[in-house]
């Protein structure tokens, strides 16, 4: 578990900077397009470059085989370029052209090291402990979102600089540790398996077929269909909820950003806890109990005008995503047995991304036509769609792989 902590560093990192993104990136757009759909399709765009890379980069890495390993290659080529690139974003952002120019340069950056970091926690630990250490994963990114909303998030008030500048230098400092944890060659990676003759795309589009074809598959097809609809509810608030507070609570850009860590300080907490739950009772089940708590709290977050409150119903929301995201990954990569962790890995994000591709640019919409508060009912529907099509994956026996 230590070791897991250890690559847990990178998720750290990446979470440190993905929070930050999303609270105030949406910030600097604010300063050339007026419109919350606008704003909220740009956010999209930025994803979708991620979303056509990644399972490419996921499917390549399952390939590579040198000195540093599989994944190792591509994380310390990516990071130092995304955290140089992510602390240059406020400063671009003299002109749109200029902010979109330097934010392609990062978001390139972070899908070549994204599912490659994912990725390292199923090369390193057995199917059926798989829950349990995401949970210590995301313990980390938990710890992650708690930094950049608790500690950066109020820097951005004495200059909008200050937290991307931070938030870069903590992930240069995640490439270190990271590096120095993991194994070159895992226990858990089949051997041999990265000198298939096949070129990545070629394996790629061969493995997606499979994935298409095979009749046993269907309940990895409604597992994926499930992820991406519960994603289109919470790529929705994460990407929107700083606008939300600014205009409906009224509170300052500092402390929206602190408001949204309120989420992750409860997701921080219930991580370990829910990783352990997924373990002793199925990746699925568990992940069904939050999604039936979450459209509720959304609800309720659509009503409620007091910071206090809305503070209260953040933390019971970041403890039933816990219950979800913790099991999401593992469930994922137990589907791709030893020799196809990074082709799935890459599926998991294709998924997810979609949904924040369109979630966005979908909520900003809705809050144009019916008020901001709208921004709460479209994510509790996207995560009632989502407990839908998991119910499904479930009678089909995604969740057969448990201890």
């Amino acid at each position: 578990m230590r070791k897991i902590a250890a690559i847990g560093a990178g998720f750290f990192g990446i979470t440190v900077v993905w929070s930050v993104y999303n609270a105030y990136v949406p910030l600097l757009l604010a300063r050339f397009v007026d419109s919350a759909a606008l704003r909220g399709a740009v956010m999209g765009l930025d994803n979708l470059l991620a979303l056509l890379l990644i399972p490419l980069v996921g499917a390549w890495s399952d390939r590579v085989d040198g000195p540093l390993g599989r994944r190792l290659p591509f994380v310390v080529v990516g990071m130092p370029v995304a955290a140089l690139a992510f602390a240059l974003l406020p400063f671009s952002a003299t002109a749109f052209w200029t902010l979109i120019a330097t934010d392609i340069v990062f978001l390139v950056a972070m899908t070549v090291l994204r599912a490659p970091v994912i990725a390292l926690m199923p090369d390193h630990v057995a199917p059926e402990r798989r829950s349990t250490a995401n949970g210590m994963i995301n313990l980390m990114g938990g710890v992650g979102g708690l930094v950049a909303f608790f500690a950066l998030a109020p820097l951005y008030d004495l200059g909008p600089w200050l937290p991307f500048a931070v938030a870069g230098a903590l992930l240069l400092v995640a490439v270190v540790v990271l590096g120095r944890a993991a194994d070159r060659h895992p226990a858990f990676v089949a051997e041999g398996s990265g000198t298939e003759d096949a070129a990545p795309l070629a394996a790629l589009v061969r493995d997606v077929r499979r994935l298409l074809r095979d009749p046993d598959a269907r309940g990895a097809r409604w597992a994926l269909v499930a992820i991406f609809l519960y994603f289109i509810g919470f790529a929705g608030v994460e990407a929107q909820f700083t606008t939300y507070a600014v205009g409906a609570l009224g509170v300052s850009g500092g402390l929206a950003g602190v408001l949204l860590g309120a989420f992750s300080l409860a997701f921080v907490a219930a991580s370990l806890p829910a990783g352990l739950l997924g373990t002793r009772l199925g990746k699925a089940r568990v992940m069904g109990l939050g999604l039936a708590a979450l459209p509720v709290l959304f609800l309720t977050l659509a009503v409620v005008r007091s910071v206090p409150l809305t503070a209260a119903v953040l933390v019971l929301a970041g403890a039933a995503w816990a219950l979800v995201n913790v099991q999401a990954y593992p469930l994922v990569a137990d589907l791709g047995g030893r020799d196809r962790i990074g082709f799935f890995t890459g599926l998991y994000y294709l998924f997810s991304m979609g949904a924040a591709v369109l979630a966005p640019a979908l909520a900003g919409a809705a809050m144009d036509a019916f008020g901001l508060s709208a921004l709460f009912p479209v994510a509790a529907a996207g995560m009632l769609a989502g407990a839908v099509a998991l119910a499904r994956a479930r009678r089909l026996g995604v969740d057969s792989a448990r201890a």
